[in-house]
């Protein structure tokens, strides 16, 4: 199905273990690489997709003097979007729990902005998916952040983890995407490349 990218040396370039599950599930060859540091920080103006797009972009520009001419690079950020503010990754505990009070017995958006770049073309795509929580806690925001340290999470929280268990009441669009990475969409993008 993918046949057709085997003349790319396929880089995902995150330091995000959940993505390299997901990518590794489509059965293609790929590497990981990661810079030390790429700045996240983006203009003022943006909102909604435009953050984590940007973000993507932003993030494969510092990858491209790595990049050779069979390079197909995948660059991603994924963002909570709740009521006009951005939720990135929390920068300690205490701003983890109170993430979490924010979104708790709320419906948020989880917005993931991917970017594909080869030397000769670079393509861009947003996927969003809505996700509600029960009402939570302290206790139990408590336990979660002490226990799991969600610091390198959009939003302070994995679906997949203790807290989607048993915190998330509905999810309207791709899992995958919750989890970091829209799988579903990144492969009809890639087939498409």
């Amino acid at each position: 199905m993918l046949s057709h990218l085997q003349k790319y040396e396929i880089l995902l370039a995150s330091n995000s273990p959940r993505r390299r599950e997901l990518l590794a599930g489509l059965d293609i060859e790929y590497r990981v690489t990661a810079l030390p540091e790429v700045d996240e920080s983006y203009p003022p103006t943006l909102s909604g997709e435009e953050i984590p797009l940007y973000i993507s972009q932003e993030k494969a520009s510092a990858y491209r003097s790595q990049m050779k001419e069979n390079t197909l690079l995948i660059t991603a950020d994924t963002i909570v979007w709740l009521d006009g503010r951005v939720y990135g990754k929390p920068h300690d505990l205490a701003d983890a729990k109170a993430m979490l009070r924010a979104l708790s017995g709320k419906t948020h958006t989880v917005i993931t902005g991917v970017t594909l770049t080869s030397m000769q073309k670079q393509i861009s795509f947003a996927v969003s998916t809505e996700v509600s929580f029960a009402p939570l806690d302290d206790d139990e925001i408590d336990y979660y952040v002490d226990r799991y340290r969600p610091l390198d999470k959009a939003g302070a929280y994995g679906v997949q983890e203790w807290i989607g268990y048993i915190g998330v009441t509905g999810l309207q669009g791709s899992y995958y995407n919750v989890m970091g990475l829209p799988i579903q969409r990144l492969y009809t993008e890639l087939k498409k490349f």
